[in-house]
């Protein structure tokens, strides 16, 4: 007989876990159905395994720095596969603990491949062979995304690589193209050339983050030029050939065409969503350009069906599915959510210096023809950056004519956690006024916060 549920969850990335855990509090009957390990790509691929190496790359550097602190050491060497395999352990652990959460939450796990046979049930092809029919009243489909590709650009999985196979690799090569300057890209980056490899960086905008602000694409492309690493940005085309004991790129840049030799090649040029294989088609889900298409409580063209995370689209961030996936819980439990606001969603880059922004670009607002202003605080004058030798990097706002948050834009260490007071200024449409009569402790990085807000204003007090 076919398992009954309140809701199926197809996917147990952050989005997908975090969709049935808020379905249960909520009181629904819950199965969660995943073919390969629990925390998705995010958990076991992406988000926690890289910033365990990008740990590993800044430690690196701060040996090299340490010096200047007074404190005399020497690097004997590195050891890219303890990093590597201290990677993959964190992630392995953390997959149990969301075990854990599915156990605490009385979510039924399933493991297999699912696929829908009507819109009220699915089949799935258990681990053991077996097949096994699950029916439902509510589903959210949480497939995630995979490699995007395009002609002369496709990953083999030897020396043409994406991001999943290059966490696996421990023995780094001695040289490696990168193409793409996203922040895979862009990471992966900073995670090689730390430990001793060669890396060009190929990039069709002329920026490397090309979707953040230019001035922090800016301090991220002198802080890579200083580290060694070499870019080759503005290119007009690339293709890349596995030549069995190397790699070519082959690249149009200027109007000519140039040839370049790799150990290794990582192709990072985005991702689209895992839409086939499970039976959208037999349901009548709309899909439009590699995504689901959903409406802005995340439910697509069948009623009672959603799509939460990557699989739906831009942005292709964990905890925009996580929070996806929270408001569709909640919407087919039958409450009133607010739909996202997708210029709240923050965008995080962690290589060295960190990059993190929310809101609008200045490029944006200038392509808008949106009135704003601009204040920014550098490090450079923080006494906290300069105390802790942290002084690298800016904050920059763009403020509206009412005194509105219309962009932040962080580059530097721990950009990344410094990002939430502005992200939550901004979800509650402060105007700078209440940032001026909030007390920053001193002295701290994050007191520049409220100071880059004075400085929009023309009342910055310590630049």
């Amino acid at each position: 007989m076919a398992k009954s549920f309140d809701v199926v969850v197809l996917g147990a990335g952050p989005g997908g876990y975090v969709a049935a855990i808020r379905a249960s509090q909520l009181g629904k009957k819950v199965a969660i159905i995943e073919a390969d390990k629990l925390g998705g790509v995010c958990l076991n691929r992406g988000c926690i395994p890289t910033k365990a190496l990008l740990k590993s790359a800044h430690s690196v550097h701060e040996i090299h720095d340490m010096k200047s602190l007074g404190i005399n050491v020497e690097l004997k060497g590195l050891d890219a596969t303890v990093a590597v395999k201290r990677a993959n352990t964190i992630a392995e652990n953390m997959s149990k603990g969301i075990a854990f959460l599915m156990k605490k939450n009385k979510i039924e796990v399933i493991s297999g491949k699912g696929t829908f046979k009507s819109a009220k049930s699915i089949e799935v092809e258990l681990t053991d062979g077996k097949k096994e029919e699950v029916t439902f009243t509510n589903a959210i489909i949480a497939t995630g995304a995979k490699y995007r590709t395009f002609p002369g650009l496709e990953h083999d999985g030897k020396r043409l690589l994406g991001a999943w196979e290059a966490l696996k690799v421990e023995k780094l090569p001695k040289s490696v193209g990168i193409v793409g300057a996203g922040a895979i890209g862009v990471e992966f980056a900073y995670f090689w050339n730390a430990f001793g490899v060669e890396v060009t960086i190929f990039e069709m905008q002329k920026n490397l983050l090309p979707i953040e602000d230019t001035d922090c694409s800016v301090e991220v492309e002198k802080a890579y030029k200083k580290h060694g690493i070499k870019l080759q940005l503005g290119i007009e085309g690339i293709t890349a050939k596995n030549n069995g004991n190397d790699v070519t790129f082959t690249v149009t840049h200027a109007g000519k065409k140039e040839e370049h030799k790799f150990e290794m090649g990582l192709i990072a040029v985005g991702m689209t969503g895992v839409i086939d294989g499970f039976g959208l088609e037999k349901i009548g889900v709309k899909t439009e350009k590699g995504f689901i298409s959903v409406n802005p409580m995340f439910e697509t063209s069948v009623k009672g069906i959603y799509a939460i995370g990557d699989v739906s689209g831009p942005p292709l961030l964990a905890h925009a599915a996580s929070h996806e996936g929270v408001v569709a819980a909640e919407h087919l439990a039958g409450m009133h959510p607010h739909a996202i606001d997708k210029m709240n969603i923050p965008g995080c880059t962690y290589c060295q210096p960190q990059v993190a922004s929310v809101g609008f670009t200045e490029r944006a607002l200038k392509e808008k023809g949106i009135e704003y202003k601009v204040g920014k605080a550098p490090f450079m004058a923080n006494g906290k950056a300069i105390a802790s030798n942290e002084n690298t990097g800016f904050i920059k706002v763009l403020t509206g004519k009412y005194g509105e948050l219309l962009g932040a834009h962080i580059v530097g260490t721990n950009a990344t956690e410094l990002i939430h007071e502005y992200v939550l200024f901004r979800t509650m449409e402060g105007i700078d006024e209440e940032i001026f009569a909030t007390v920053h402790p001193h002295p701290t990085l994050g007191e520049f916060l409220g100071e880059a807000v004075m400085a929009a204003k023309g009342r910055a007090l310590n630049l």
